[in-house]
């Protein structure tokens, strides 16, 4: 089967790695890929906004599945154009994909259908949003409603951080995503992403992962694309995923159904573990990123036939098993990540660090230049370790990150100790 995928993040490397080790692949393409993606794919310079010149590499390549990696694509309709020429793929319609593309959209699905999540409400200026904030009182939490790369939410402790929050919004901060602000209870309690793989009918279960959103070591300082995760999360029990499959993921998919627009693809939903039971606090269409690095490092299917299920729109007869080994992943970031990477420094020594033990490296902001790897983006490696607990893992993510030779690189030193 010749495949494309579609992304140039550590998310898409890692699925790339998994989709390289696959007996039904014949070719992988990626566009446009990145250095590490180029050692197990095809890069390919395709402008992936323009969805007819995406169909028609398809079409010159006899491309079977494509696989769309990012959220934007996905919000801007890609699948769609895609399904309509006849080319099967992964990934949620433009309407579906409102599940991460508008909060608002997703709060109010919840309303309708008892989801449990926080309460809410949603403001289109400031001045109402501001009269609801004083009312409400800190802390509480300011989401952007659009998409803004991870960074739209604030968790504000304090009035005038909230105040501040809602002014970024509607002055233009995250550009049009802050057009609409959802604002939000805040819940306290450790926070767990679960994912499922959805045929537009049904859920099949995958695994859980905890992830680092804030920049700072104990997670202070501001939210991040995520600076860490490991998986599988020790505190999402059989007991808790039954739960969330009853309370939250049927619903979502009965609901979604039931709206006229089906849900197909990966669902993954960021809970919040409370007092009262799991809570949603928001939902991704995609898988996550560093999620998807330690869910590729410990599944032990087949990852490309199961994704062509969920594409065909049906999963009854998928299946997907998982070593018992924990992934720990370490993100490295270049200096003044989240607010202006400084971009272009040097980074050596990757090959001798991806050669050791139980370590796997992907690449999430990379280029080549002058025949240097160098950090082209915010987030810029994924350290990987693999070990028979969080422990251990985190042990070996913590060596190979020492092997990489990148002085400019940051990384928090404390990723899995909530688990440790």
């Amino acid at each position: 089967m010749n495949v494309l995928l579609i992304g140039s993040g550590g998310r898409e490397h890692a699925l790339a790695w998994k989709l390289s080790q696959s007996p039904k692949l014949d070719t992988l393409f990626c566009a446009p890929g990145n250095p590490g993606i180029a050692d197990v794919a095809t890069n390919c310079a395709i402008n992936i906004t323009d969805h007819q010149a995406v169909i028609d590499f398809c079409r010159l390549q006899g491309v079977e599945l494509v696989i769309v990696g990012p959220e934007a694509p996905l919000v801007d309709g890609l699948a769609d154009s895609l399904q309509d020429a006849g080319i099967a793929t992964f990934g949620p319609s433009g309407k579906a994909a409102q599940l991460e593309g508008s909060k608002g959209f997703t709060k109010d699905l919840c309303a309708k259908y008892d989801i449990p999540t926080a309460a809410y409400q949603r403001f289109n200026n400031a001045p109402k949003a501001k009269a609801y904030l004083r009312a409400q009182g800190a802390p509480i939490v300011i989401k952007a409603d659009g998409l803004a790369a991870g960074k739209g939410v604030t968790v504000a402790m304090t009035m005038s951080e909230a105040i501040d929050a809602v002014e970024d919004c509607f002055e233009g901060a995250f550009g049009e995503a802050g057009a609409e602000v959802v604002i939000e209870e805040y819940m306290e309690g450790p926070e767990v992403s679960f994912f499922c793989l959805c045929d537009g009918k049904t859920a099949l279960p995958l695994t859980s992962a905890q992830d680092h959103k804030r920049v700072g070591e104990g997670d202070t300082g501001p939210n991040t694309g995520g600076m860490g995760a490991y998986s599988p999360a020790p505190i999402f029990t059989e007991g808790m995923q039954a739960e969330v499959m009853d309370r939250i993921i049927e619903p979502t998919m009965r609901g979604m159904t039931e709206m006229g627009c089906p849900f197909q693809g990966v669902l993954y939903a960021g809970l919040m573990v409370t007092e009262q039971g799991p809570k949603l606090i928001e939902y991704n269409v995609r898988f996550g990123d560093p999620e998807c690095e330690v869910l590729m490092l410990r599944m032990a299917s087949d990852l490309l036939p199961v994704l062509k299920a969920a594409a065909d729109g049906d999963l009854s007869k998928a299946n997907v098993t998982w070593h018992d080994e924990t992934a720990l992943t370490v993100i490295m970031c270049a200096p003044n990540y989240p607010a202006s990477p400084e971009k272009g420094s040097i980074i050596k020594n990757l090959n001798t660090a991806n050669a050791m033990e139980n370590i796997e490296i992907f690449h999430a902001g990379t280029a080549m230049k002058n025949g240097e790897l160098t950090a082209s983006g915010g987030r810029v490696l994924a350290v990987c370790g693999i070990g028979s607990d969080v422990k251990s893992a985190q042990k070996r993510a913590y060596d190979g990150v020492k092997a990489v030779d990148w002085p400019e690189g940051f990384y928090r030193s404390d990723i899995g100790w909530r688990a440790v």
